[in-house]
């Protein structure tokens, strides 16, 4: 398939692509994009479908090639620097952009508590609860693929995995980890225990255990709240209990960071395998 050249900034193609930067058109598109060599091969790798792959003019010999070999059937378009320069995220971009497909076999939003229990079925999870920053859900997913954590369980109201600072940030990760999104996050637990799953909220209470004083069990749940406002009232009752991580106090230090928390968590869950 021979590549197509665009040196407009207004061709239809650009400015669809460029669109993609909004949720409600990647979601009318069913498309997101990948900056860089890196998740091109990873998303190879990992046997993703392709739209089309992107490749800047000036950087036409050193990437053509590659493109061609590891994905012989997929449109290729050379762009303009200025045309490539409206279309990337990043402020030094390498030249390359993946356009992909979502990830439906993987990545899913379920409206029926027991639909997203058998999703997770034999699964090592992690719970996230109205978490908004981009950036924090890209670095769990990184992290859940790091510490083997099959899947994360989402409520409705957090980022979007395929926004631009999400696909950054988490990197390969993110077309090899289960995500289930759900609207009703206490129902979903509440199935999820009585299935036997503990589900525990990582949250300061009087009640709350340390996470490093207990014993965790590989197919324990523990659930991340907000950045800012934590976990809703009606999570935190539909748990099993609390956990908090135990840190040293003094001046600064109050909480810790929803991704590095995540992490701790993930890497403790390791231990007990």
């Amino acid at each position: 398939m021979e590549p197509i050249y665009i040196s407009s900034r207004t061709n239809p193609y650009v400015i669809k692509v460029h669109s993609l930067s909004e949720k409600k058109y990647r979601d009318s598109e069913r498309l997101f994009c990948a900056d860089g060599l890196k998740l091109f091969l990873e998303a190879c790798a990992c046997g993703v479908d392709f739209d089309s792959v992107i490749i800047r003019q000036s950087e036409k010999e050193k990437f053509l090639p590659v493109v061609r070999e590891k994905a012989p059937e997929v449109q290729i378009y050379l762009l303009a620097d200025s045309a490539f320069t409206k279309i990337s995220e990043e402020k030094a971009p390498q030249g390359l952009i993946s356009v992909i497909k979502y990830i439906d076999r993987v990545h899913k939003s379920v409206k029926i508590e027991k639909e997203a229990i058998k999703e997770l079925e034999g699964c090592s999870c992690l719970a996230l609860e109205s978490l908004r920053d981009p950036g924090n859900l890209g670095t769990i997913i990184r992290t859940a693929a790091a510490f083997g954590t099959d899947a994360l369980l989402l409520s409705s109201d957090c980022a979007d995995i395929y926004n631009p600072r999400t696909v950054r940030a988490a990197m390969g990760a993110l077309f090899t980890r289960k995500v289930i999104r759900v609207p009703d996050m206490p129902g979903v637990i509440a199935g999820l225990k009585s299935a036997g799953r503990r589900v525990y909220a990582t949250a300061l209470s009087d009640t709350a255990a340390s996470l490093q004083d207990m014993r965790v069990m590989p197919e324990d749940i523990f659930i991340i709240g907000n950045e800012g406002h934590g976990l809703s009232r009606e999570t935190l009752e539909a748990s099993s209990g609390a956990v908090f991580i135990r840190m040293l106090t003094g001046p600064g230090i109050e909480s810790l960071n929803a991704a590095i928390a995540a992490s701790v968590i993930m890497y403790e869950r390791t231990r007990c395998k």
